[in-house]
């Protein structure tokens, strides 16, 4: 009796926590939008248009790359009549840019990319056609970050729009929402200052997610909240969660479970001792009704995959000792575990989900990272495999033949099959299935060691950052490369 009273004064507690009124810090610097001529787009130095993109088939489902994880936010498309007969290594871009440091991934908005990435001491977000490239506008602001390990200083959150407006997150905390036609600022925060954020080991690196009025961060701020929403036209908090965990690098997800929206945040960065993990909160009032521990006890450990909400169902997974687990959410919000294990941990890619089976890379990478087949009603392993393809790159030392795996490898499935782009530059159409690996397509885009931004696709035309310096010297650049049939 003594114990069950135990549990629920602990669980009252940590409640009570998690659902603490905190008051916004700061007013948001707010500026008018002023009515201006629609821009044509221009044809800056560092871009080099090769080719048109086919026209769009006529049967074809396009849709808007403008959140992370792509529209569904879970890595699935539905896009549709894309071209999967790329001859080996013969798929060449449309068009590129050189781009800056950095590893978020891009937006795209109708006929408009969103690139942000950091140019010597600015973080620099750009609008380029999406067709050719040609710049839009440009907009800059100045930055300090220096990565404490040695990896890009630019920003790691994807841009996100609602289709009128533009949200960019850097790694720095600075927040600006840019009006997407003309570039224009609406509101920016520095929410660093602020909240006085946690130290992040890679900087802030969570990125925001929408939901209708409001713009959800993993704020992770040293009093709290862990999660905060804001008013996506005025900025301002409209009201902020949890106090003890930080923020991780895994972006919240907007979902339905037994048909009423929630947020749900996979938290937990830098911090000692280590903790995190799940909060499921309702969007309306920040109230959290399912918070659930799951974090590895090292300290140099962070949740860095998004949840996947699965028919009712949440899967986590990371790869520094806690594993996977799959929790089974009631009406009534109340939880229970239905599997957890270390078959897959994933480390920040987000697995996908398809016909009741999860795919994703296994482990902390690059070596050693296969892809592997989870039952997802069990946690049953159905296989794993790390294929090793063979590739020529040219270095100062003369030629040579490299064998690189998929590595830290992200994944999108779209049209029925699978699209991965390896660490390495690889992609890869793959046919998922329960029986084994299947590889349908393979074609190497460059020799790159960093290729961790998710690919975005909209409108048949895929775009990929090339994050560092290749092999053969390339430098950093986004690229577009047409898919359509």
């Amino acid at each position: 009796m003594k114990n069950v009273v135990l549990v629920i004064i602990l669980s009252t507690l940590l409640y009570s926590q998690s659902n603490i009124l905190f008051t916004d810090p700061a007013v948001p610097k707010v500026y008018k939008i002023k009515d201006l001529p629609p821009r044509s787009p221009v044809k800056q130095l560092e871009l080099t248009i090769y080719r048109s993109p086919k026209p769009l088939h006529k049967n074809a489902t396009t849709h808007d790359w403008d959140t992370f994880l792509g529209p569904m936010q879970n890595g699935v498309s539905t896009e549709t009549h894309l071209n999967d007969t790329f001859a080996k290594d013969n798929l060449k871009p449309i068009w590129e840019v050189r781009k800056g440091q950095g590893y978020a991934a891009v937006a795209v908005i109708g006929k408009r990319v969103i690139l942000f990435h950091r140019i010597r001491e600015q973080e620099v977000v750009e609008c380029l056609h999406a067709e050719n490239g040609k710049r839009f506008w440009k907009f800059a602001y100045a930055v300090n970050y220096r990565d404490r390990y040695g990896f890009g200083n630019g920003p790691r959150c994807q841009p996100i729009s609602d289709g009128e407006y533009v949200y960019t997150l850097g790694v720095e905390g600075k927040l600006h929402c840019l009006h997407l036609v003309s570039g224009q600022v609406l509101w920016e925060r520095d929410l660093d200052k602020e909240f006085n954020l946690r130290s992040c080991f890679f900087g802030v690196g969570s990125t925001p997610v929408l939901e209708q009025n409001l713009l959800v961060i993993n704020l992770g701020g040293e009093e709290g909240p862990c999660v905060a929403a804001f008013d996506k036209r005025s900025g301002k908090m409209i009201w902020g969660c949890e106090k003890e965990w930080g923020a991780s690098y895994a972006s919240p997800i907007a979902a339905n479970i037994h048909g009423k929206r929630y947020i749900c945040v996979f938290a937990g960065g830098e911090s000692r001792p280590a903790h995190g993990g799940l909060l499921v909160i309702k969007p309306q009032n920040g109230e959290v009704v399912v918070r659930f521990p799951w974090r590895a006890r090292r300290y140099t450990s962070v949740n860095a995959s998004s949840p996947l909400v699965i028919d009712n169902n949440i899967y986590l997974s990371e790869c520094y000792g806690a594993g996977q687990v799959l929790l089974r959410v009631d009406k009534n919000n109340k939880y229970r575990v239905q599997w957890k294990n270390k078959k897959l941990q994933t480390h920040f890619m987000t697995a996908i989900y398809k016909d009741g089976y999860l795919y994703g890379i296994d482990g902390h990478g690059p070596a050693n990272a296969p892809l592997v087949c989870i039952e997802a009603k069990t946690g049953k392993e159905m296989w794993r495999y790390e294929p090793k393809w063979p590739v020529k790159v040219t270095t100062k030392r003369g030629q040579r033949t490299l064998r690189l795996p998929p590595a830290l490898a992200s994944m999108i499935l779209v049209d029925g099959r699978c699209l991965l782009l390896g660490q390495y530059g690889h992609l890869v159409w793959l046919d998922l299935n329960p029986q084994k690996y299947t590889e349908l397509q393979r074609t190497h885009l460059f020799a790159a060691r960093e290729t961790w931004s998710m690919p975005s696709l909209s409108r048949g035309l895929l775009y990929v950052c090339q994050n560092d310096r290749g092999l053969d010297q390339s430098k950093p650049r986004l690229l577009c490369y047409d898919l359509r049939k």
